[in-house]
């Protein structure tokens, strides 16, 4: 029996099959309760490597948003895009963050030949795509991705946290913490909580 570290390299040996520009696509906010789901696509100049880039969740916040200005500068073309609160409680999660992956490959100024999806489901952007299972780890495209989705993200909650410090999105980024689950108990949800959650549901 394959091994899943075996399986991931075979995984990665079929991503480059296809000549011409190459995407990589990851998300960023599919677990927390409150939020947009975001996702970004990237497509790296082969001629500007960019050391460092890594599953953004194994790299420091400081790290994370050097090399975010980094792929910015650096990468032929990246679009960064997202799911509203709305149309994760309409659609699901599983459907709003494909749709935010859509958008942000709909996104890139340059039309890739392929693209390269973390994890084992595919958007439909109607191109020749392959879903690589910890493609953040592997594919210096996706893991650009990861990092750009994350850090967007992340800004964003420190937004939210402005609006409504209550909560503390700053520290837990909307993640369902203990710290956020009293908050939620004591205040009720926000107009960006995600009310299809259970969490949320519950205090409503």
């Amino acid at each position: 029996m394959r091994s899943k570290k075996s399986y991931k390299l075979e995984q990665l040996s079929l991503s480059w099959d296809t000549a011409g520009l190459v995407a990589g696509v990851d998300e960023a906010g599919r677990g927390p309760l409150a939020g947009p789901v975001v996702a970004a696509a990237v497509i790296l100049d082969q001629r500007q490597p960019i050391k460092g880039l890594a599953d953004s969740k194994k790299l420091t916040a400081l790290r994370r948003e050097k090399l975010f200005d980094e792929i910015r500068a650096k990468a032929l073309c990246c679009s960064i895009a997202q799911a509203s609160v709305e149309e994760i409680d309409r659609l699901n999660i599983l459907q709003a963050t494909l749709l935010a992956m859509r958008r942000a490959v709909e996104g890139l100024r340059l039309k890739p030949n392929k693209v390269l999806v973390d994890g084992n489901r595919l958007p439909d952007i109607g191109l020749p795509a392959q879903a690589i299972v910890g493609g953040d780890a592997l594919v210096p495209a996706i893991s650009a991705a990861s990092i750009l989705a994350k850090v967007h993200r992340d800004r964003w909650c420190l937004e939210l946290d402005q609006l409504y410090p209550q909560y503390g999105f700053a520290k837990h980024k909307g993640y369902g913490t203990a710290a956020h689950l009293a908050a939620l108990q004591a205040h009720g949800p926000c107009a960006e909580h995600r009310i299809s959650f259970r969490p949320v549901a519950e205090v409503m």
